[in-house]
């Protein structure tokens, strides 16, 4: 009985996901009504289904899932405010040690700008980012290893998570597809989020590298609390009134 309810639920599930992506969004009480079981199921299968990256819970019901975009597509967006940002993290590298970067395109921007250094490791789960540490010079350009995801770019996975681990940083550069001053950071997909937590947990400061477009936001993987989160770098003014949620919290830069 036990196996044959996990393969009824396995087979609610994935027709929830269709029936999302078919109509833009699903209510408990429509699911509830169609697979003819309890609200509270219904629930459960959501959280599930979010915590896998299938689909995003509202209230009251799902959405489809943040699509991942490419690397390139994700450049060309607001490529005024990353470059921003950038000059601005410039000042917050450190001139010898190790760094980590994260695979988003506002990190990607800081790499290109990091020109000739000396004595610098940069750990990197991008190679895009990788490349530009390349070519920057004197930069001991390093790879986390892991499964590379072709619309990002970025390297997840269990392999991508212990290298990001393996390395004692003394910043960890990142950014984020969401930050909300209640849950922290979020990330498109669970296996994006997870090697951040990797990074964050063996640096020393985190510094987080976000335009303002994506606060206040959630998405759908979980990543960083914002007590884990040393400097927040945005396009604004530090006194800009959007920043005020989080200006008790972070260093505003």
């Amino acid at each position: 009985m036990a196996v044959n309810s996990s393969v009824d639920g396995e087979r609610r599930r994935k027709e929830l996901v269709e029936l999302v992506e078919a109509a833009g969004e699903i209510s408990i009480e429509e699911a509830r009504a169609r697979f003819e079981v309890s609200a509270m199921t219904i629930r459960r299968d959501l959280e599930v289904l979010e915590l896998e990256g299938r689909l995003r819970r509202v209230r009251g019901g799902a959405v489809p899932a943040p699509a991942a975009r490419s690397h390139d597509d994700r450049l060309a967006t607001r490529s005024a405010a990353k470059r921003a940002i950038a000059r601005k993290a410039l000042a917050l590298v450190p001139v010898r040690g190790a760094i980590a970067l994260d695979a988003s395109t506002t990190v990607h921007a800081l790499a290109e700008t990091l020109g000739e250094r000396d004595g610098l490791v940069a750990l990197t789960n991008s190679i895009q980012t990788f490349e530009a540490l390349t070519r920057a010079g004197g930069i001991e350009a390093q790879l986390t290893g892991g499964r590379h995801e072709s619309v990002t770019g970025s390297l997840v996975g269990p392999l991508a998570n212990a290298g990001a681990r393996a390395l004692h940083t003394r910043v960890f550069f990142s950014s984020a597809a969401a930050l909300h001053p209640g849950t922290g950071t979020s990330e498109a997909s669970l296996a994006e989020a997870e090697v951040k937590q990797q990074f964050a947990q063996v640096a020393d400061r985190t510094v987080l590298c976000i335009d303002a477009s994506k606060l206040g936001e959630r998405s759908t993987g979980h990543a960083l609390e914002l007590a884990d989160v040393s400097t927040l770098v945005t396009e604004l003014d530090p006194a800009d009134p959007r920043l005020d949620p989080y200006r008790d919290r972070v260093e505003l830069v």
